[in-house]
């Protein structure tokens, strides 16, 4: 980097960057691309037009509305784009408190619970929100909730879910430490979303105390604290891998729970993600251009699995 030899001119000792992460994905790569807030077909087919607009491999999209908000045509038709274009399609697990008829995840100390599920007739429709997708070939869900994440995997020890689920834990409950983190690995969690904050030598502490793929926001939404270190990613990769590198979108609205209404905002926000990612893209060539990216349909993806036509669901 043309800065490095100023700064050895200059005497000037810059911090000591933590060793290389020795962990890759399963197919060798580093690092894998994330765009979040993919709220339904429609903006799905926006990100896969700007991916090919930019040149950028796009290997996962995540929704946060929720699973429960979309039809199951809806749901059939994300599974479908996801597993022609060999993308994971990631749906948020409903209904959670912050939509619920309690008021204190919506007061001013709750959000903490914003994305547990109260109650046991709420896990019930959680669960079921799962069960509904998977009929619809969704493989991959977030999940917010501990309780939720624990009885989802004894499910799938049981044979009743699909055992090529993919459980993406939510930034709603990131862990702040790497013993936090082993927790939610030992509930069944496949990979985990950590602070977007985090230092290079946190991120450190987090890959020295597990092998899963990590989630990290890059550039992140100001309600999580509005990162934009996309720049970084080199770098974040470097020591963080595996690592899904994910897209937000600082200065922009909330879309959560999206809809039609809100539909041609939310596939402009998911345009620009992938072009923040192209951009980063261009940053990582040139600081960088050893590390590897998976490709379309990667082992390990949760790619959907296309479901049965025969019994056709309402809109």
């Amino acid at each position: 980097m043309l800065a490095d030899e100023m700064i050895g001119k200059l005497e000037l000792v810059r911090e000591v960057a933590p060793g290389a992460s020795p962990q890759r994905f399963p197919d060798g790569a580093h690092f894998r691309i994330e765009i979040p807030s993919v709220e339904g077909p429609r903006v799905l087919e926006a990100v896969l037009h700007a991916s090919e607009r930019h040149g950028v491999t796009v290997n996962r999209v995540s929704q946060g509305s929720g699973a429960m908000l979309l039809s199951r045509r809806e749901l059939r038709e994300m599974a479908e784009l996801g597993a022609e274009h060999g993308i994971e399609v990631s749906l948020f697990v409903g209904p959670r408190e912050e939509y619920g008829v309690g008021s204190y995840s919506r007061s001013e100390d709750g959000p903490s619970c914003a994305g547990q599920l109260r109650a046991l007739r709420q896990l019930r429709y959680g669960i079921e929100d799962v069960a509904r997708s998977v009929e619809e070939g969704i493989r991959s869900f977030l999940v917010a909730d501990l309780g939720l994440l624990d009885l989802l995997r004894r499910l799938q020890e049981e044979r009743k879910l699909p055992q090529d689920l993919v459980w993406k834990s939510s930034v709603a409950m990131a862990p702040s430490n790497p013993a936090s983190l082993r927790v939610l690995e030992r509930l069944g969690a496949s990979t985990i979303n950590i602070p977007s904050d985090v230092t290079l030598g946190q991120l450190a502490e987090f890959r020295s105390a597990s092998d899963l793929p990590l989630d990290l926001y890059v550039e992140s939404p100001d309600a999580m604290s509005g990162v934009v270190r996309g720049q970084e990613s080199a770098e974040l990769i470097w020591v963080g891998a595996p690592l899904y590198v994910k897209f937000g979108l600082r200065n922009a609205r909330s879309v959560y729970p999206s809809g039609e209404h809100l539909e041609q905002q939310a596939a402009a926000m998911a345009s620009e993600k992938v072009h923040r990612a192209a951009v980063a893209m261009e940053w990582l060539a040139r600081l960088d251009p050893s590390l590897v990216q998976s490709g379309p349909g990667a082992k390990g993806l949760g790619v959907p699995a296309l479901a049965d036509r025969s019994a056709d669901g309402n809109d």
